[in-house]
């Protein structure tokens, strides 16, 4: 049979070995880490958000990226040194703004689509990543806010998602245990919750159960093309270099798909977008009964909320354009600390487990799925805020990509 190499153990690398390996493929999964889902699929928000597929190239978005650029706990922050990466990025998002309303209509159809495949992976592959199918919940300060959503899901609708405003009534109704006032809200039944460190893990060994290689430890250095059509990855572990052919690369690297693709001939502009999260762990019943089930979306802090499990509520935001700084920033978590403490009191905050991710974003917030200049050479990357929702889809998306270039060879 064919031989496909993914580049990547995250979440979008994993789903894509799950469905080349569904469709014939023999598959192996290289990672520079020990174990999947070690970066961006280690402690993001937790959402399964349809209702969060809005892009951001919207010129309301750049007109409060400005306002914040000299806030230091703002939602949105940009680091203003120098650097083609970062520049050129921006000029191709500000291109986009004009696709804004096509872009946003296209995330939702992709997502809507990605939420069934992914039930079904957990259920047939028995994964237990604390889900909860509750909904997500949407809150809004201002009457300002609140017309500004009430425009965003008139798109979201015409995408196909069912999502409903709510009073500040029913706010309380849905959400007892949250605290503040509010001018309204958008409820989608629909969205759900969940670990996602604990589904690509789990997805994982589902993987290798069903005999998909994971080479862990191993940093693919280049990427060559063979005089057969296939490729030859340049492949480094412990120190020794060796060369390993295949008929096909599915590039699922995250942040560092844009230097891979660059060395093949591909545009694929992707930057790392720094978010933060906190997990706080509920270690009392007072804090456990304080803590809400139900996923929530603070837009003007913009702070999302899941809960994971009994003792886990996990607390996410910010946007960074920084390079790939990976620090923890003390003056970027206080923030989600302080907004835990304001609107859920009694939560005890005293153990909190800080957390940063690079988010691959694209200038113009959709995926790059399919095919590369050269044969044999795919990508499943630029997930950017929405590559736990967009997953399963993207997967299967690249796997019928990858069957109509290179059919099995059953031998």
């Amino acid at each position: 049979m064919s031989k496909i190499a993914i580049i990547g153990a995250g979440v979008t690398g994993v789903t894509s070995a799950y469905a080349l390996m569904q469709r014939g493929f023999e598959v192996t999964v290289f990672d520079r880490h020990r174990y999947a889902a070690m970066e961006t699929s280690f402690a993001n928000g937790g959402q399964l958000s349809v209702s969060n597929a809005e892009v951001w190239n919207s010129r309301s978005t750049v007109a409060k990226g400005l306002r914040w650029m000299l806030t230091r706990d703002a939602p949105l922050l940009m680091n203003p040194r120098p650097s083609w990466h970062k520049y050129s990025w921006i000029g191709e998002f500000l291109k986009q703004i004009s696709n804004y309303r096509q872009n946003t209509i296209e995330t939702v159809r992709l997502a809507i689509a990605a939420r069934d495949h992914l039930f079904s992976i957990a259920e047939r592959e028995g994964i237990n990543f604390d889900l909860e199918k509750r909904g997500i919940l949407h809150f809004y300060a201002t009457r300002k806010e609140f017309e500004a959503a009430t425009k965003v899901n008139e798109l979201l609708r015409e995408g196909g998602l069912d999502r409903h405003p709510v009073t500040p009534l029913e706010i309380r109704s849905l959400e007892p245990t949250l605290h503040g006032d509010f001018q309204g809200g958008f409820f989608t039944a629909s969205d759900s919750t969940g670990d996602i460190h604990k589904f690509t893990r789990g997805l994982a060994e589902a993987c290798i159960r069903q005999s998909v290689d994971f080479q862990f430890d191993t940093r693919i250095k280049s990427i060559d093309s063979d005089t057969c059509g296939g490729v030859v990855l340049n492949v480094e572990r412990e120190g020794a270099r060796t060369q390993e052919y295949f008929d096909s690369v599915v590039i699922c690297a995250g942040v560092g798909s844009r230097e891979f693709a660059s060395s093949l001939g591909d545009h694929v502009n992707v930057y790392p977008v720094k978010g933060y999260s906190i997990t706080v762990c509920l270690d009392d019943e007072v804090s456990q009964g304080a803590a809400p089930w139900r996923s929530l979306l603070d837009e003007k802090a913009k702070i999302v909320t899941s809960r994971l499990g009994k003792d886990r509520f996990r607390v996410a935001g910010t946007a960074e354009l920084n390079g790939f700084n990976r620090d923890i920033r003390a003056d970027r978590i206080e923030p989600l600390v302080r907004w835990v403490r304001q609107h859920f009191p009694t939560i005890s905050t005293s153990r909190v487990v800080p957390w940063t991710g690079l988010r691959p974003m694209l200038p113009n917030m959709l995926p790059r799925v399919g095919r590369g200049r050269r044969r044999g050479v795919f990508y499943n990357t630029g997930h950017g805020h929405l590559g736990w929702t967009l997953s399963a889809a993207t997967a299967e998306l690249v796997a019928e990509a990858v069957l109509c270039e290179t059919p099995t060879r059953m031998g």
